[in-house]
Order: structure tokens, then sequence, then C-alpha cells
């Protein structure tokens, strides 16, 4: 038994929305800590904020986080950036790499993802679905840029096709459901033992939470999903709309949609550490 010190910074998705619990949102980064408390004495810090973009994590929760001295740090940001009208892919990109290479400096095994294409889980039209992916195929040349350069544990959520239904999602199919959370904390608990961290992997059964049904999915978007989607189309619907136009000219060519986002091909190190740990490793072990 060791003392690890574990730092996790990012958006709502490490924050823990869609995983409930009474004391309010767990989540996959608090799940894997309780995992790495069954054998080290464990000093959690949570630092993700819903609705945070890449600047935020670079300039407020990056201090906090080296502060912490931690052994390991998760790095997980960007989707809220490729929605907004704010984008700038250099600044994103930029900050980014300053904080992977700050977090790796102080001695942090990193814990990053490639991301999966939202607008398929979502299901949003295609004038959005394309401008979207390209987004997020930009932020995974960045996390590859990453990854290539410092390492640590990553998981590919578009290799799995476990991430592509319906009870990986919670309510609103933009944050993991429990089961998500868990798929994703045994994910990156089988790379960590693979690099000595040894510790019991999270159970990955629900213990609670949401479970999918028609009718409240239903309820969810006539009073959550449409109100939500109605705001943020002030920032997506300008520049979804000048794209439609564009093609419309036929000055633009759709690009065509693969069920999964390529990733980088990078060189072939122990999987787990270099090439990144996949959801089916995890359950598997």
């Amino acid at each position: 038994m060791g003392y690890v010190r574990f730092a996790a910074l990012g958006d709502s998705v490490t924050h823990g929305v869609g995983d409930a619990v009474p004391t309010g949102w767990r989540g996959w980064a608090r799940i894997l800590a309780e995992a790495l408390g069954e054998s080290h004495d464990i000093s959690f810090c949570n630092l993700a904020v819903s609705g945070a973009v890449v600047a935020d994590v670079r300039h407020k929760q990056l201090p906090e986080a080296l502060a912490h001295q931690p052994h390991i740090a998760s790095l997980i940001v960007g989707i809220n950036d490729t929605m907004r009208s704010t984008w700038n892919r250099e600044r994103i990109r930029r900050e980014l790499l300053e904080t992977a290479a700050a977090l790796h400096g102080s001695g942090a095994v990193l814990l990053t993802v490639r991301f999966h294409d939202h607008g398929r889980v979502f299901g949003l039209p295609a004038v959005l679905r394309r401008p979207l992916f390209a987004r997020i195929a930009f932020l995974n040349e960045v996390y590859d840029e990453i990854h290539a350069t410092y390492g640590g544990i990553r998981v590919d959520l578009g290799e799995q096709a476990e991430v592509f239904e319906r009870e990986f999602w919670s309510i609103d199919r933009l944050h993991p459901s429990e089961l998500g959370h868990r798929s994703l904390a045994r994910c990156f608990g089988a790379g960590l033992n693979e690099i000595g961290f040894a510790h019991p992997l999270p159970s990955g059964d629900r213990e609670g939470g949401y479970v999918p049904n028609w009718r409240t999915d239903l309820h969810w978007m006539v009073t959550e999903g449409v109100p939500w989607f109605g705001r943020r189309a002030k920032d997506l619907g300008p520049w979804a709309a000048r794209l439609a136009m564009t093609e419309a000219r036929g000055l633009a060519q759709r690009p065509v949609l693969p069920a999964r986002l390529p990733a980088r091909r990078l060189p072939a190190v122990r999987r787990g550490v270099l090439v990144g740990v996949g959801l089916d490793d995890a359950v598997a072990s």
C-alpha cells in the first residue's frame, strides 16, 4: 500500500453529472478514487466544474491541481468548446498542450480520452452534426499529440460499441449514466493496474441510477432538451446557417461521417500505457 494523490480536471463529465447519489454527483473519477482507496492511501481532488471549457481548466483548475502534487491527473475537456461560437483552434490546442505539459512535468500520469461522435449519440440534424464532428476530430488530434508526447492512459471512446448504446448515457444523452461512469472508471483502473497502481477494479454493476425508457426520455426532451437546444442554438445556429448556405451554393463538400473517429497511429507500446485501454479490456478483466 502506498500514498496516491489523484487530481481530476475537466467539465461536467468528470464532475460526475449523470451519476446521482444522495450526496450529489459522483461520477467516474470518484468511483476510480474509491477503488484506488481499497489498496492505497488516497488523496482525491476533483476540480472539474460543470460547463468548464479548456480555458477554465488551463487558468483556474491547473494551478490548484499542481498544488495538489498529483501522482495521477485526468484531463478531459473540450466538448463544451466545440458547441460555442468562441471556438478557436489555435488557442484550444495551445492551452491543452500547456496544461498537459505542466501536469506531466509535475510527475503525474495523465488520464485522457479520444472523443466519440457526440452528434450521433444526441441525434443532431446533419447540418449541426457535420461541423460538430469536424471540431471533435480536431480536438482528438490535439489529444493524440498529448498522448504521443506524454504517454499515460487513454480511453478511445469512439472504438467502443457500448458508447453508442442508450444505457451508456443518462437521460440527457450528453453525460454518461451510472453504467457509463462505471465503465470509464474500470477502463482507467485497468490501465493503472498495468503501470503499478495495483487495486481492485470498481464494480461495473448498476447500484441505482437512471434506467432508460421512452416515457422519461420523451418527458426530458420536452421539458429540458428542447429548451437546452434553443439556448445552445444561439451559439451554433448562426454558424450552422452559414455552413448550410455555403453547401447550398456548392462551395463546400460534405464530409462522410464514419461510424467512429479514426485514431492517429502511434508507436506500438504496451496497450494501456501509450496505445490506450478500451472498455472491452476493462470489462473483461
